[in-house]
């Protein structure tokens, strides 16, 4: 029995979607912490037709965490919000996970807090798995740090190759630098001393630019969570155009909706493959406790799906499969 603990009060269309997700994914062998208002989830739970869930718990937290307000400022000032609440079972071991579709900065901020960071990590990262060509490519940072330093893109670095060797499989990961050239002299400043920080580092194969994210060039892409945020929302809204566009160019006409009828079966993968919701969610990592982030406009079965990754992330071990493969290589952490 795995329990998580979500966030039911987070993200552009809470309580309603993520009291759909809890119901979706809670099952025999995984529990659903509902965190938020009481009054507010239990009428919820009565209207989607299910007043007291086998797998779902209630726990009341008053307040909340707007999509506007300042992160660490809010994090400290509401302490009785449902996502700092959240975070706060994990730390105390009622839940072996936390997933929010809130605030980003906020569940940062709360998950650093509470869970506390790995020995040596300065900054935790978001490592989100999205599909190319060649496989899954884990993007990372993706939003946790706007304002990155150098010495964070590294850590970010071996982060993401063991998300990649001890979760997706991969046994030795190329690591990818996102820049606009290939070359070792382009891009920022930043990307530029982070270069010379990664060069030598196990896996690292220099810079890569945007167009080899789908291509699947690396096994993992490196950048700071500015960048890595505009591109994962690139990646996602192209994703939606082109099933869009495939769909009005098979409903055109009858001839056209007659093919469409052969192509369904592979349509159908298609769209799993690059539809965000099948992906739900993306996990933080560096923090030492598993924490799921997802899409602030999820719907229900996107958080379903991101409650589904959390639990899959304890049961493999993710947390500490990442403390041993960090203790085992600090001194890249360490810079040396």
């Amino acid at each position: 029995m795995v329990t998580v603990a979500l966030d039911a009060m987070g993200g552009d269309r809470a309580p309603e979607e993520p009291v759909r997700g809890a119901l979706a994914a809670a099952g025999p062998d995984l529990r659903v912490l509902l965190v938020g208002d009481e009054a507010v989830l239990r009428a919820e739970l009565a209207r989607q037709g299910s007043a007291d869930p086998a797998g779902v718990e209630v726990v009341h937290a008053p307040d909340r965490i707007g999509s506007d307000e300042d992160g660490a400022w809010a994090v400290r000032a509401k302490p009785d919000s449902s996502l700092v609440v959240a975070c706060r079972l994990v730390g105390e071991g009622r839940a072996q996970a936390v997933v929010s579709t809130g605030h980003t900065g906020a569940m940062l901020v709360a998950a650093t807090l509470h869970l506390r960071r790995v020995p040596g990590v300065l900054r935790p990262g978001i490592g989100v798995v999205v599909p190319s060509a060649r496989g899954p490519v884990v993007l990372i940072d993706a939003g946790a740090n706007a304002d990155s330093r150098p010495e964070y893109l590294p850590q970010f670095a071996l982060m993401g190759r063991l998300l990649a060797r001890d979760v997706l499989g991969i046994p030795e990961p190329t690591v990818g630098l996102l820049s606009i050239g290939e070359e070792a002299g382009k891009g920022s400043e930043l990307v530029q001393e982070a270069y010379a920080a990664m060069a030598g580092t196990p896996g690292f194969v220099g810079n890569v630019e945007g167009r080899d994210i789908p291509l699947g060039a690396t096994h993992v892409v490196v950048t700071d969570g500015f960048t890595g945020n505009v591109a994962l929302k690139l990646y996602e809204g192209a994703g939606a155009w082109l099933l869009g566009e495939v769909r009005a160019a098979l409903t055109s006409s009858w001839t056209a909706r007659l093919g469409a009828l052969l192509v369904r079966p592979a349509l159908r993968r298609l769209r799993q493959t690059a539809d965000p919701e099948e992906y739900g969610g993306a996990y933080l990592l560096g923090i030492r406790g598993l924490a799921v982030i997802g899409h602030g406009n999820s719907g229900g079965r996107g958080i379903g799906n991101a409650v589904r990754l959390a639990a899959r992330g304890v049961r493999e071990g993710l947390v500490e499969q990442l403390a041993a493969g960090i203790a085992a290589e600090r001194g890249v952490l360490d810079g040396a």
